[in-house]
Order: structure tokens, then C-alpha cells, then sequence
């Protein structure tokens, strides 16, 4: 009977702890998966059993941080660990070093390692295919980083196309803050390299953010668990808000519009082009800040608290106000660590435009590697610019009725969902198609039929809208209310919002937008 069970039993056993721990680039563990939930499950079994002990508690969460790196990213955990080292014996360094001769050595040192990674593998296919282009050269691209692994581990990646490692550009940006705040005297070095580990790896917001200033975050390491019964509902609460908005907004609202109107502009009239266009403005925003929502909610379930990425940003009534409550932890970054080393505003009018200009167009070769970004970082430079301009001779400056502030928030949202036209086009052809279509085949007798025809998209994006526009003090008021309901009324909440989830899901999971970055 035992060599029947383990003839008929084990190869499936072996089978499913193969799976467990093999890396599959097709199933990545992301928020929206079974597998990812049952994975935190086991991890907050264990975290709930340490979670008084900081040793253990800092090592165990690093590992299994590295696990979902692997199970997410493959190989490229590599790089992860090399960037960890690299900056953590660089800030050990720069803490006890007084020569200031050698500690600038240092952190150009930490600049040019870690920006050399992202720069490679983000930015080597843009900059050769930039430079066939323009000299009618044949420059082969060879991803270095396949062929080695392909070389020692016997595995067969594709070495013709770099591959952009998951998160890269956001546990890059973390490592470098860390370097520079140690350089800058403003914070000590962690005590060894799990904590730094741990600090650079926290896998909730590590593929896609937000992204966590070491200042911030390392502080809370080595501070005793706390988590409230309030706390404990706000992040059950951020959690389920992540996942309607991406799920039930973000994902059917592109699926079932947005993808199909990108995929072929010049067979969709200009109304549609339209539309789609101001439906991405929403998809972007319900996917990416659902996604931190959750990256919130799992890291205060396990007592560390995040800054909120993102504040009702379409409430904006200006450009400069959009881009600090728009993905709030790039920009503070860039402002910290660019513009203001750059010059900031110190050196006259001429000198701040620059700089301004340089720090979005940075931004949006952040975001990606083509010259559609570049476009699109250069425009919201422009918009800043102009405003800051604007708001000097502008006779609405002390008017505060709706109809000023409509004005203002319906001229800012309309210029930042222009600009996405770089950002959600594929390529540049892509891009005139769209706009042909909008300024030549409107046919604005369509409208109602649009609408109609995909009824049902409008319904959520009304609703979507809505939410985001309920007053501040209504929102925190809901979510005070749930965290304080009792365990069963949470648990009936969890059911109905993974019911209609369930019920609104597309045939495939859709990866989050953010996750290309």
C-alpha cells in the first residue's frame, strides 16, 4: 500500500515544491494572484509567531523578501544583493570617514554603480536603437547579464533583447538615498546587512512602490511591534481598496475599452480616442495607487508604517500641485535629490527653468527608455513653467469660488491626460494616429452612442470618479468607521468585495501598469 501511495503520490509532491520554489516568468507573484495571498498567509503566520523579536523577526522577513524577489524577477535577485552590499559598505564607510576628499569618492561611487545597473539594463536598447536610427547603423543589443547566466546555469533566456529587471528603478532610488543621507550627515548607518537587507527588499512595495527613504523606514526596524486595533481595520481597508480599484476599475475598464481603442486608433472614431484617453487617466491612477493601497495595508499589518503615495491627485488646480499629490514619493525624491542639488530656485529665473526642465525630463526617462517619455517628461516641465509664470499675473490668485477652482481642475486634468498620450502610446506612430483621429474624425453624433455602447465601462468609471472626488473629511471618516467595526463585519466585507471581484475579473490577470518601471 506505501509503494502505491508513493508511486501514484510523491512525483505530484515533488512536482508542487518544484513549483513553489521555481522561478516562472509567467506567473510572478503579484497582489492579484491566489498564490501571492496564500504566500503572505504563511509569512504572517510566521512574522505573528517572532514579531517581539528583532533579530529573527529583520532575518526572516529579509529572506522571504528575497523569495518573492526570485519568484517575481528570476535571476535578477542577483543584482538586488549586489546593489544591497555595494551601498551598505559604502554608507558604513561614509559614516566613519571625516576626510571629505574620499567620502565624495564614495558616493560618486555609489552614483556611478548603481545608476551604471539602471542605466544598462533600462536605457542600453533606447540609446543603440537611438543611434541606428540616426546613423543607419546596425549596432546588435546583447543582454550581457542572459548570456553569463546562460553560461554558468545552463539556462536558455533570450540574449538578443535586455530585460528590465522588476523594481528596478525603485530599490535603486532607495539604496541611493540611503548613501547620500549617510553622506549628507543626516542618518547613521544600520547595524549589519540583514537590517540593511530587509530595509532594501520589503517586498511589499518593492516592485512597484512606494518608494521608502531609508531616513523613513530604518528608524521603524528597530522599534518595538505596535499595531493597533484601528490600525489593524485601516490596513484591512487599504488592502480591499487596493484591490477593487485595481481589480474592478483599473483592470475591466481597460480590458474592455481602453486596450482595444490603443490597439487600433484609426478603426475607433475621435470620440472614442478621446474617451479612451480620459479613461487611462483613471486606469493609471486606480491601478498604481491601488497597488501602493495594498503595499500600505500589508506593510501595517506587520508594524511599519508608509507614506501615502498619492492624495486625490485629479483635485489638483495646478500642475505644480498635481505633481505633489501624484506618485508623492518619486516626486519628493527628485526634488530632494535632483532639483535641489541642481539649484532649486537660488539662482534666478533662468536657472530654475532649467532646472525644472531637467528634473522632469529625468522623470520621464525614470518612467521609461524612448523618446515618448522624454515628450512626455518635457511637457509637464512646460506646464510647471508656464504656471509658475501664470500664477504671478493670473486675476484668480485670492478667488476661491467653485467656478475659479473648476476652472482650474478641469484645465489641469485636461492637460495631464494630453500629455499621456506619450505615456500610453506604444510608439510614436501610435501617437499621431490618435491625435489624427481626435482632430479630424470626431464626429461628435457618436457620443451618445459611445456611451451607450460601452455603458456599462462609463457606470464604473462614473462611479470611480465619484469616489475620488468625495471630500477629504468623508473619506477619513469611512475609513475610521470600518476600522472600528467588529472582526465579523470585517471579515462579511472581505467576502462581498472579493465576491464582486470575482465577478468583475478579466480572463487574465492583468500585471500592474507600474511594474514596466
Amino acid at each position: 500500500m506505501f509503494d502505491t501511495f508513493a508511486r501514484i503520490f510523491l512525483p505530484h509532491m515533488h512536482e508542487f515544491f518544484v513549483s513553489i520554489f521555481d522561478f516562472n516568468p509567467t506567473k510572478p507573484l503579484i497582489f492579484t494572484q491566489f498564490y501571492f495571498w496564500a504566500f503572505f498567509a504563511v509569512v504572517y503566520g510566521v512574522f505573528s509567531a517572532i514579531h517581539k523579536k528583532e533579530v529573527p523577526r529583520n532575518a526572516f522577513l529579509f529572506l522571504v523578501s528575497l523569495f518573492f524577489y526570485w519568484k517575481t524577477g528570476g535571476f535578477f535577485v542577483s543584482l538586488l544583493i549586489l546593489s544591497t552590499v555595494v551601498d551598505l559598505y559604502i554608507g558604513n564607510a561614509l559614516y566613519r570617514l571625516q576626510n571629505q576628499r574620499k567620502r565624495k569618492l564614495l558616493i560618486a561611487t555609489s552614483l556611478v554603480v548603481n545608476l551604471f545597473i539602471l542605466a544598462y539594463y533600462k536605457y542600453t536598447g533606447f540609446f543603440i536603437g537611438s543611434v541606428n536610427t540616426l546613423f543607419d547603423m546596425h549596432i546588435p543589443v546583447v543582454d550581457l547579464f542572459s548570456k553569463w547566466t546562460n553560461e554558468i546555469g545552463g539556462t536558455h533566456f533570450s540574449i538578443d533583447k535586455i530585460i528590465l529587471p522588476v523594481g528596478i528603478s525603485f530599490y535603486t532610488f532607495q539604496t541611493l538615498s540611503y548613501s547620500i543621507d549617510i553622506y549628507r550627515r543626516k542618518l547613521e548607518p544600520v547595524k549589519n546587512i540583514i537590517d540593511f537587507g530587509f530595509y532594501v527588499t520589503f517586498f511589499p512595495q518593492l516592485v512597484a512602490g512606494p518608494i521608502v527613504r531609508a531616513s523613513e523606514f530604518i528608524p521603524q526596524i528597530y522599534k518595538k511591534f505596535e499595531l493597533s486595533r484601528a490600525e489593524f481595520g485601516v490596513a484591512v481597508f487599504m488592502i480591499l481598496n487596493g484591490l477593487f480599484k485595481k481589480m474592478f476599475i483599473s483592470d475591466y475598464i481597460a480590458v474592455n475599452f481602453i486596450d482595444r481603442v490603443f490597439s487600433s486608433p484609426l478603426t475607433f472614431s475621435g470620440v472614442e480616442n478621446l474617451f479612451a484617453l480620459y479613461a487611462y487617466s483613471f486606469q493609471v491612477y486606480a491601478d498604481f495607487s491601488g497597488y501602493t493601497d495594498i503595499a500600505i495595508g500589508l506593510a501595517l499589518l506587520m508594524g511599519f508604517r508608509l507614506n501615502p503615495n498619492f492624495n486625490s491627485p485629479y483635485k489638483a488646480q495646478s500642475t505644480g500641485e498635481f505633481w505633489k499629490r501624484w506618485h508623492i514619493s518619486l516626486s519628493t525624491w527628485l526634488k530632494d535629490y535632483l532639483y535641489i542639488p541642481l539649484g532649486g530656485n537660488k539662482y534666478g529665473a533662468m536657472r530654475t527653468n532649467i532646472n525644472l526642465m531637467l528634473t522632469m525630463l529625468i522623470g520621464g526617462l525614470w518612467h521609461g527608455a524612448s523618446w515618448q517619455f522624454v515628450i512626455w517628461g518635457g511637457l509637464n516641465g512646460v506646464g510647471l513653467v508656464v504656471y509658475k509664470y501664470w500664477k504671478k499675473i493670473s486675476p484668480f490668485n485670492n478667488n476661491n469660488s467653485w467656478l475659479v477652482r473648476f476652472y482650474a481642475i478641469f484645465l489641469t486634468f485636461n492637460f495631464i491626460t494630453a500629455t499621456r498620450i506619450w505615456f500610453r502610446a506604444e510608439n510614436m506612430s501610435q501617437v499621431n494616429d490618435i491625435m489624427h483621429q481626435i482632430t479630424t474624425a470626431f464626429e461628435f453624433g457618436q457620443i451618445g452612442q459611445v456611451i451607450l455602447a460601452y455603458k456599462y465601462v462609463f457606470l464604473v468609471l462614473a462611479f470611480g470618479l465619484t469616489v475620488h472626488w468625495l471630500p477629504t473629511n468623508w473619506k477619513t471618516a469611512y475609513v475610521n468607521y470600518f476600522s472600528q467595526t467588529p472582526h465579523w463585519a470585517k471579515v462579511a466585507a472581505i467576502v462581498v468585495v472579493v465576491f464582486a471581484i470575482w465577478q468583475m475579473r478579466t480572463a487574465e490577470l492583468q500585471p500592474f501598469i507600474y511594474f514596466a518601471f
